[in-house]
């Protein structure tokens, strides 16, 4: 196997991954449609994929979840890490000055304004917060991008599932099988996903919050389940709850970013209230 490429960067900006989904998923497109636009994507897109689909291994994403899941590097409110998001914003994109904060009170005041339950808000804002993986220095492909489970049989519902080809993985026999490291119905609590921001943005929030928050959080990229009904033979009858509450999360997911500016000086104080109501002041990261 190949040096993993630990700073390569296809996308001009994270956004460019969640622009692609929203093509993907438009209202009103056919699965016909959605495959269509995935052939002609933009090289970057395409490029990202290809990388994600290639490093992501067994052995990276339990190198991975070591690495990270001990919530070792130091403590954080919600609104530091929100700033330390802040970061991530390209000045030379033309199209947007709004903040990541912007962009996170954007999906909570969605959920708020459809009166959505205090946690689900709270999960609104939060959500993101786990692309800080690229300020710790991991490669785009391993903090965005779609989730799949790894140790088991890739679902052609995957998007680009071609691009496996070059995954080491692909010559572990116990791997290309159905169930792979599993057993059937083991729940989806109990396999390894690919790695990024999802799951370590779940482990950071899992003492504080409900079940249905945590699926939300560590599930919301795993579009081969929840949009195409793949991998129905690892989930349990927790999963087959949760479904409804994932699939509840993912428009606001994907619609809620506009051009217009969250009002922060009128908006803190509510969020400040819920933040207190579900999380200690600083959290472990």
């Amino acid at each position: 196997m190949s040096a993993t490429p630990a700073n390569a960067t296809p996308l001009h900006d994270l956004d460019q991954w969640e622009d692609f989904l929203e093509g993907r998923y438009k209202e009103g497109k056919s699965e016909t449609e959605f495959r269509q636009y995935d052939a002609e994507a933009q090289p970057g897109v395409a490029e990202f994929y290809r990388l994600n689909h290639q490093f992501q291994t067994v052995d990276y994403v339990l190198g991975k979840e070591k690495e990270y899941f001990g919530l070792t590097r130091g403590k954080k409110t919600v609104w530091e890490a929100a700033e330390f998001l802040n970061t991530l914003v390209d000045d030379s994109d033309p199209d947007t000055d709004l903040t990541q904060i912007e962009h996170l009170l954007q999906t909570s005041e969605a959920m708020r304004r459809d009166g959505q339950p205090r946690w689900m808000v709270l999960v609104g804002f939060i959500h993101d917060l786990g692309k800080c993986l690229c300020l710790y220095g991991e490669p785009q492909w391993g903090v965005v991008g779609d989730t799949f489970p790894v140790g088991c049989a890739w679902s052609d519902q995957i998007v680009f599932p071609e691009y496996f080809a070059a995954n080491p993985d692909r010559l572990v026999a116990k791997y290309q099988t159905k169930y792979g490291i599993y057993e059937p119905n083991c729940g989806l609590e109990n396999v390894h996903m690919s790695f990024g921001h999802d799951g370590y943005i779940a482990e950071v929030m899992k003492p504080y919050l409900p079940d249905e928050a945590l699926y939300m959080l560590r599930f919301h990229s795993f579009y081969a389940w929840h949009r195409h009904g793949a991998y129905t033979h690892l989930m349990n009858k927790k999963d087959e709850a949760m479904l409804e509450w994932v699939r509840k999360f993912n428009p606001y997911d994907l619609y809620s970013k506009g051009h217009t500016k969250p009002n922060m000086k009128e908006l803190k104080p509510y969020y400040d209230d819920l933040f207190a109501e579900f999380l200690p002041e600083k959290l472990d990261w």
